[in-house]
């Protein structure tokens, strides 16, 4: 079996860390018994470019349970946790090709590896395997039925390849899902990226003011987890839809200009490129902590704050700090990558259960339905989002009550009025 990790010597505590978060993963332990029986995905192929954690680990053993051939690459440098990547080698016997702090080139060599394999459904966190298979690897077109995208970042790169009309296979986009984006994106992304910047810098949030950069699902579960914090919080928006919320919600509201003089914490989580550039770093107050929870590390100009600064050494880990001429400091954090997963174990099991049985039963419905899919980017069936609701509510010991046959009849209805 190839492989490529730090060290299969780690592989007793990632066996340990990756049981404590199954502990925690009830949907997902249903799934796997239903796929242990069933074998959904006998026979087939799966190359999934997820980030390495624990959580991940249960989700690759169940697709194995379902009797798919499962391969792992990660899919951002920093994100992976090198003794989950050795217990997936050595005790559950998945191929993993994921070292934290590869770099670029390791990075891509070992999509790849993961390509290699000749995949008959890719899994993605960010579109990286579709967007290999696009540009280098379109000969492995004839043999992918599907995909699964899991990222708001990565759905927006594939929508944009299906309106071009270049989208090569179907998608299911399960960012999309009710279950995955409403828990995972705001309670996941909200507790752990505080995690993340607590872990690194040890910093008070109480009485500091905090600049969330984008109130999309992830920017207001952040917002929300700061202000609970007792942090002063800035919302950052180019969408009045989504910057009126915010305020109605009690956040201040200004543009990043303005609200780079006055923060202690700023933290991206847009999707989109160079939100901090040159002109904010320089009117920054000294000492202050620029962070990124968004999925690429291109939301922080980097480059520019590397040519501003005439010294940069790094104080901690995952801190870096930049002098500028002026004699005033930046602290990037995790390299302006994801900061939840650079120096924190990302989000908690319990959330990424749904967001799991999600691609799960997306690569289940793949397999079963590919034949009638076209080469489109589609949403989660609703019937599998509704399901992974109930399921959690059962694990959670939660009842809710169902509709009389009166009360249905009413809502189909257009007769009975007042």
């Amino acid at each position: 079996m190839k492989y490529d990790v730090k060290n299969l010597g780690l592989a007793g505590k990632g066996r340990l860390r990756i049981e404590w978060a199954n502990e925690y993963m009830n949907v997902l332990t249903l799934v796997r018994k239903h796929f242990k029986k069933e074998k959904p995905l006998k026979g087939l192929k799966i190359a999934a470019c997820l980030h390495v954690t624990t959580e991940t680990a249960n989700l690759v053993y169940t697709l194995k349970e379902g009797g798919a051939d499962v391969v792992l690459c990660a899919s951002n440098p920093l994100s992976t946790q090198d003794d989950v990547a050795a217990s997936l080698v050595k005790d559950f016997k998945i191929p993993a090709f994921a070292i934290k702090g590869e770099d670029n080139k390791t990075y891509y060599s070992h999509i790849n590896s993961a390509l290699d394999t000749k995949p008959n459904i890719t899994m993605d966190d960010g579109a990286d395997l579709v967007s290999t298979v696009q540009k280098s690897r379109a000969d492995l077109v004839r043999y992918i039925i599907g995909g699964t995208e899991e990222t708001t970042t990565g759905v927006i790169r594939l929508k944009s390849l299906e309106k071009q009309k270049m989208l090569r296979y179907p998608i299911i986009a399960v960012n999309e899902a009710l279950t995955k984006h409403l828990f995972d994106n705001r309670y996941g992304t909200g507790q752990s990226t505080i995690d993340g910047i607590v872990r690194a810098t040890n910093v008070l949030l109480s009485g500091s003011n905090f600049v969330v950069c984008g109130y999309g699902w992830c920017g207001r579960g952040l917002a929300m987890r700061a202000r609970g914090m007792g942090a002063n919080v800035t919302i950052v928006e180019i969408d009045p839809l989504k910057a009126l919320e915010a305020v109605m919600d009690g956040y201040t509201v200004a543009p990043i200009k303005d609200a780079c003089k006055k923060a202690d914490v700023i933290v991206t989580l847009t999707g989109d490129i160079n939100v901090i550039r040159k002109e904010h770093f320089e009117t920054m107050k000294d000492g202050t902590i620029v962070a990124n929870s968004g999925h690429f590390n291109v939301e922080i100009d980097i480059p520019a704050l590397e040519k501003i600064a005439v010294k940069k050494r790094t104080v901690r880990d995952f801190v870096e700090e930049y002098t500028l001429k002026s004699g005033k400091r930046v602290n990037l954090l995790g390299e302006g990558r994801l900061i939840n997963l650079a120096s924190a174990e990302g989000h908690p099991a319990s959330v990424m259960d749904m967001s799991f049985a999600n691609q799960a039963l997306a690569c289940e419905y793949i397999a079963k339905n590919y034949k009638k899919l076209e080469r489109k980017v589609y949403e989660v069936p609703e019937f599998i989002d509704k399901n992974i609701a109930k399921l959690k509510l059962e694990s959670l010991g939660v009842k809710i009550d169902t509709l009389t046959e009166e009360q249905k009849k009413y809502l189909e209805s257009w007769e009975m009025g007042t």
